[in-house]
């Protein structure tokens, strides 16, 4: 997805035909207030027509009668209890007789009518008709690209955080109103408009800024894959040219979503299944891939050391446990299912039962198994049966799925081996595709160059930057990103190490380590400090952040450059510049 400021090209997209939100508003106020109004207007009108046809009398003692104006003027200011007094004579007591019951028909209907009014600021339907219009309001205001994300679960807060700290502007919807008041009170760097609805419903949509030219891509991140579908397929028909990335975690789902487009979706299981797979091949791959993915500030994870050979035990045969099946068969495995739903002899590896129970866990052998999965969408049986598998085998390799982020603390102090929690493994996906599509293409290629290769560049990182992940940049070497940098590129002789001396003492490297070189859509990952640059170039690099404000002088200051570059000094000024020549 684009990052840049500029909305994207005018392209033709269907228009969701939605309702005005003005008028809506002031219908519901009419509907609600019609038979107050009504009262008090008509209590007004028969009061101010009374004082009319009382005859009165004037300073002389000549009868009068009063002017509707002047009536009107005195029923105002006596019904909202100003009280100038009796205009414009002196009243007689017929006048002070109905005065005195007008006051308190007066009184009457203003205490219906506060009351009606009253009742309509709390009535829901009022409210969110207000919240409404105030939402569509300031997502008509945005004036920066944004991302609109349909479901603020677990995994919309955690990927709605990283992205905030890039950066990147949100829109979010979701069914749940409190889910949607915390976005007031979460830690954000900027207002994060949120709207509780229905994202299936298209205008929802379209309310939420789907039609709006800064929109410049749609995460579908609810808990149910049917929203997720529907959100899908209304981006896909209403803005084709939007990137979509959507979870799901059934497989038909993701055929049925690729059917529109071309939409990026993420299957927490088979993700998982495909990272289990990573790291029994490669342990160090795996713990690189899983640093990287974490985000800036993250610490390095401990290498997972999954057994290579031997007979696994999963209880939960749902689609979770059937992709991680699947995933263990392929490496050579052989695995045991326990599922209370199966029936016998349907598999020949799944034993029907509830895995709790003493005698279905004898049933599995656990003694003489080298891993253990609690791949059940309930937390508190996923807990209970790694204790008991624990206590029959201590030394079993433990995978277990986390399903609510409550739980946390107890899985962690429960020390799993293997860990899944579906929302993170959708987030840190997510990221790593938006954050910088480098990085991306990094995660994809790094596993091909073997363990060693992703051993070695764990090793770099800790020694240029320590055991918490840097920043991740990407720089391109051309007249925008580097303009210092453009006769040194011509000359045809540029290395990366040359580009990576320190501005204050060239003998000195920054402490930046190179992940990636993209030249012509081709790669070169963990580029050597001789490896040669030429202009065009986009590199993605990581260290801290002073080293980062480093690299930046050196590429857009000529001065800075110079020094870095040829170890001359020369002046950063242009006078100073033009000066320095005319005393040579």
């Amino acid at each position: 997805m684009p990052g840049s400021n500029r909305p994207r090209e005018a392209r033709r997209w269907t228009r969701i035909a939605v309702a005005v939100q003005g008028p809506p508003t002031v219908f519901l106020i009419l509907r609600r207030m019609r038979a107050p109004l009504i009262v008090l207007i008509t209590i007004v009108a028969v009061s101010v027509l009374g004082l009319t046809l009382i005859p009165g009398s004037d300073d002389a003692g000549q009868p009068t009668r009063m002017g509707f104006f002047d009536a009107f003027y005195f029923m105002s200011y006596t019904a909202t209890t100003i009280g100038y007094g009796e205009i414009p004579h002196a009243f007689t007591g017929a006048q002070r007789l109905w005065v005195t019951a007008t006051i308190y028909l007066t009184v009457i209907g203003w205490a219906y009518a506060i009351g009606s009014l009253l009742t309509l600021l709390q009535d829901r339907a009022f409210r969110q008709a207000l919240a409404l219009q105030r939402f569509t309001r300031t997502v008509a205001r945005l004036r920066e690209p944004f991302l609109l994300i349909a479901g603020y679960g677990q995994t919309g807060r955690l990927l709605g955080r990283e992205l905030d700290a890039l950066g990147r502007r949100l829109v979010v919807i979701d069914t749940d109103a409190e889910r949607v008041d915390a976005l007031d009170i979460d830690a954000y760097r900027s207002d994060v408009p949120g709207l509780a609805g229905d994202a299936r419903n298209p205008q929802t949509m379209e309310h939420a800024g789907l039609g709006h030219p800064y929109c410049e891509g749609v995460l579908a991140l609810t808990d149910d894959d049917d929203v997720n579908l529907a959100v899908t397929m209304t981006a896909a028909l209403v803005r084709p040219e939007l990137p979509v990335m959507a979870r799901t975690v059934s497989p038909a789902v993701e055929h049925r979503m690729a059917a529109f487009g071309s939409p990026t979706v993420v299957n927490p299981f088979d993700r998982y299944g495909d990272h289990l797979r990573l790291a029994l091949r490669a342990p160090a791959s795996y713990q690189l891939m899983a640093w990287l993915e974490s985000g800036p500030g993250a610490e390095l994870p401990k290498r997972a050391q999954p057994p290579r050979a031997g007979r696994w035990v999963l209880c939960g045969y749902g689609r979770f446990g059937r992709e991680l099946t699947e995933d263990l068969h392929a490496e050579g495995l052989t695995v045991t299912a326990i599922d209370i739903r199966a029936q016998a002899g349907a598999e020949p590896w799944v034993i029907p039962g509830d895995g709790s129970e003493p005698d279905v866990m004898a049933a599995a052998d656990l003694a003489h198994a080298v891993g253990f999965v609690a791949g059940t969408d309930n937390d508190t049986t996923n807990l209970s049966l790694v204790a008991a598998a624990r206590h029959i085998n201590p030394e079993l390799f433990v995978t277990s799925r986390q399903n609510r982020p409550e739980t946390a603390p107890l899985f962690a102090a429960m020390q799993i081996d293997s860990l899944l929690v579906p929302a993170e493994v959708v987030a840190h996906e997510i990221y790593a595709q938006l954050s910088t599509p480098l990085l991306w293409r990094f995660l994809r290629e790094m596993p091909a160059l073997g363990d060693e290769w992703a051993q070695t560049m764990v090793e770099r990182l800790q020694r240029h930057c320590g055991r918490r992940l840097p920043g991740l940049w990407r720089t391109t070497l051309d007249a925008s990103d580097a303009p210092a940098l453009n006769h040194w590129l011509r000359e045809g002789r540029a290395t990366l190490g040359d580009l990576l001396r320190h501005p204050d003492d060239r003998e000195q490297r920054l402490d930046i380590v190179p992940l990636l070189i993209l030249r012509d859509g081709q790669v070169t990952l963990g580029p050597a400090d001789d490896d040669e640059l030429q202009a065009g170039d986009q590199l993605l690099l990581a260290g801290q952040r002073r080293e980062q404000r480093a690299l930046m002088d050196t590429v857009t200051i000529d001065s800075v450059s110079q020094y870095i570059l040829y170890g001359r000094r020369v002046p950063s000024s242009w006078i100073w510049r033009r000066l320095s020549r005319s005393n040579r």
